[in-house]
């Protein structure tokens, strides 16, 4: 009989879809002794699931609940196969982007400093911010208090399954979506990675959902963001070391740029970080994908891949197949 360890922290009750003929076993956190498992479901949270490793013998197979999956290869080794939890968390942070993106379009953080103040008349500072990070110093009337998101140029770097959930999402704003992937294709028109810096000069959105990888690994750095243009919106909902955090914090202090952020590099992101207090940055603690589905459409996506071990089907979501 297959055994199946999984997280004790998660109910029981998410596992009724598993298939039969296997034994689930809980592991706590805390796991004092070595047990044996063919399947292990790591814990959500690495630093939880790598204290629980050294005790697993004999797994041959991870099912991470995760889409992100970086961590696990050099704690399992090569000779375990992985999977992760492709399009489980595709919805959910499709909707954090589409979210983010509006509340910094729409100026949601400084009017809810206003509503804090209980000063009406404050609300004509969205103006000047308009005029600051847009550098539109035109004598508008009636004067700017928020921005709009049709229409707008838009750069999506990364197009797997969350890119094409948050493309889908953006349908009805009608704006004038440029995508990006590793490779470029022809239907639909992707551009290749390469061809980024020639491409971000154009964008007034650009959002990062790309995986965390050697290539990926400060791809926005200090040449990308000098060359986005003035105001534009980076959108993070990837990971954090695609962006050097560093030079983010400048261009973000500088006024050239606005950031949307869940993710950011280090992470958890210190008490007292520079990135904490920048201006122009609506700020998130990776919190994106924590929806009440998290569990379980993680869960459906593993058990569907357990049916497929079981039967010895191909699995469909690899992201390492044992040596």
């Amino acid at each position: 009989m297959l055994r199946v360890g999984y997280p004790a922290t998660i109910s029981a009750e998410l596992l009724r879809d598993f298939p039969p003929g296997i034994e689930l076993i809980p592991l706590p956190d805390n796991l004092d002794h070595d047990i044996e498992i063919d399947v292990w479901i790591p814990n959500p949270y690495p630093t939880r699931a790598m204290r629980v490793w050294p005790r697993l013998r004999g797994v041959r197979l991870i099912l991470s609940l995760m889409t992100g999956t970086e961590w696990i290869p050099g704690v399992a080794g090569p000779h375990v196969t992985i999977c992760n939890a492709h399009g489980a968390h595709s919805i959910s942070t499709a909707e954090w982007t589409l979210s983010a993106i509006l509340t910094m379009l729409k100026y949601v953080p400084l009017y809810l400093d206003v509503q804090h103040s209980g000063v009406w008349k404050r609300r004509f500072e969205a103006s000047a911010h308009y005029a600051q990070i847009t550098g539109d110093a035109r004598p508008l009337y009636p004067p700017v208090m928020l921005e709009e998101l049709t229409g707008k140029n838009m750069l999506l770097v990364g197009c797997g399954a969350i890119g094409r959930e948050i493309e889908r999402m953006l349908g009805p704003f009608h704006v004038e979506l440029v995508r990006v992937a590793r490779t470029a294709r022809s239907k639909p028109p992707v551009h290749a990675v390469s061809e980024l810096d020639n491409l971000l000069p154009q964008a007034e959105i650009v959002i990062l959902i790309l995986p965390s990888t050697t290539e990926s690994h400060h791809l926005i750095g200090t040449r990308q963001l000098s060359l986005m243009r003035q105001g534009a919106l980076l959108v993070n909902a990837a990971r954090g070391p695609i962006v050097d955090t560093d030079a983010l914090v400048e261009s973000l202090n500088a006024g050239h740029i606005r950031a949307a952020l869940d993710v950011t590099d280090p992470e958890p992101l210190p008490d007292g970080h520079p990135l904490w207090s920048c201006s122009n940055l609506l700020l998130t603690p990776h919190v994106a994908g924590s929806s009440p589905q998290f569990a379980p459409r993680s869960l459906r996506t593993a058990a569907d891949e357990l049916r497929r071990y079981i039967a010895g089907e191909q699995l469909h979501n690899v992201v390492q197949a044992a040596i």
